[in-house]
């Protein structure tokens, strides 16, 4: 009896000290009906490699904007969350608000760190004055999803390549009896087609610190948008009704991030999809804005086991191992080249619609954030600038140029 008693205060002390060495850390990222099951799947793997590491995952963000919005809000109640995902252009505020903490000491102590698949052009998505403050975790690009049932029926064998063209299937699709042949993602997060269409022409939307609202570039692509709109008579649906909407075989083609494949290929009805290149303003793009999010360190916990356990959650999900489920349960790209090239060396061949924004990586530029305090402020204005072109509400592009240019500038530090 004596040794029975013995064993099961030894059992209990062991599982006592197990209780005590678990590590419970929060977590909260966007866009759920897109990440949902990329961390359900990546779940097994981390518990087998951390089994004393809890991950307790917070509400979903509704957009990019909402989890900059509440982290911000979260910081002055002391509420943060030890691991965030933030859209790559909304980093920088964080940073400059102190929220976000350096990755430095972190990746100081780690001897397989570039093995890993980490290496510098990937690390500068989100390097602010010479430091790593996020790891990027999944990265988009624009891109163009067909119907080809749909395109077929209506006479047109091949993909757009520019909007010019674009339009010109719009005209023969509705010829053929289809009344909404286009839905072009406006009202994606960060202005971010705006900032296609103006890396399109090789123009930043922030050059050399100052706003380019006023340059030609920026009026070609408020003419371009009114194009598109206006003569493929599209119309102004909410974005994830538009995506529900194309799964469904009724729309044409849609113009959105890569990012969504997975979720519409999961959804999607009985016709052929195929994905093509962003279009071009009369010519290949000259670039295009990386969209995306990295994983920040926000914990406020002095314990540095909560340190470390938040570290090793935000090094696996963007690992080799981990950042491969992004691009399985998605259509974002890993930014890890041992996920790119080695874990997934096949599965891009296999997969061709979610290998054409790989191909697009050339034209990689940065999603850029507006200078100060108030950048998501302007980027509500920008939305309703170009909400306006859609309803029809305006349709003198200069004008419209005009007023951006004026009440953007409202909201800038120095006017």
């Amino acid at each position: 009896m004596k040794h029975t008693i013995s064993a099961m205060a030894l059992a209990l002390s062991a599982s006592t000290a197990m209780a005590q060495d678990n590590v419970t850390i929060e977590f909260a990222y966007s866009y759920s009906h897109l990440f949902d099951v990329t961390y359900e799947a990546m779940m097994p793997a981390f518990k087998e490699k951390h089994p004393n590491i809890d991950v307790k995952f917070r509400a979903t963000y509704e957009s990019y904007e909402d989890g900059t919005n509440t982290v911000l809000r979260e910081a002055v109640s002391g509420t943060l969350p030890d691991v965030t995902m933030q859209g790559l252009n909304r980093q920088q505020i964080l940073v400059e608000k102190g929220i976000a903490q350096s990755l430095e000491p972190f990746i100081a102590k780690e001897t397989d760190f570039a093995k890993d698949g980490y290496h510098d052009a990937m690390l500068s998505l989100s390097t602010i004055d010479d430091a790593v403050y996020g790891l990027p975790f999944s990265v988009s690009l624009p891109v163009g999803y067909y119907n080809m049932d749909m395109m077929k029926a209506a006479g047109v064998e091949s993909l757009p390549t520019t909007w010019d063209e674009v339009i010109t299937v719009c005209e023969k699709m509705k010829a053929n009896g289809v009344d909404n042949p286009i839905f072009w993602g406006w009202s994606v997060t960060g202005n971010w087609f705006l900032q296609a269409l103006m890396w399109s022409q090789d123009k930043p939307i922030v050059d050399n610190g100052r706003m380019a609202l006023d340059s030609p570039e920026a009026l070609a692509a408020l003419e371009q948008m009114q194009e598109i709109f206006t003569k493929c008579d599209m119309q102004n649906i909410e974005w994830k009704a538009a995506l529900s909407s194309f799964a469904a075989g009724e729309i044409g083609m849609m113009f959105w991030s890569t990012s969504a494949l997975g979720a519409v290929e999961r959804s999607q009805g009985d016709f052929e999809l195929v994905t093509g290149a962003f279009p071009g303003m009369g010519e290949t793009p000259k670039g295009l804005p990386a969209g995306g999010n990295a994983a920040v360190l926000t914990s406020t916990s002095e314990d540095p086991k909560v340190q470390e356990a938040a570290w090793a959650w935000i090094k696996f999900i963007t690992s080799g191992e981990g950042a491969a489920e992004v691009a399985k349960t998605t259509g974002y790209m890993p930014p890890n080249k041992a996920a790119n090239e080695v874990i997934l060396a096949d599965f891009y061949e296999a997969n061709p619609n979610k290998k054409t924004a790989v191909d697009q990586l050339p034209l990689l530029r940065d999603w850029l954030a507006y200078p100060g305090d108030n950048g998501l402020a302007i980027t509500q204005v920008i939305y309703d600038g170009i909400e306006r072109i859609v309803t029809g509400d305006a349709t003198d592009m200069k004008e419209l140029q005009q007023e951006l240019v004026e009440e953007v500038s409202d909201l800038l530090p120095n006017g």
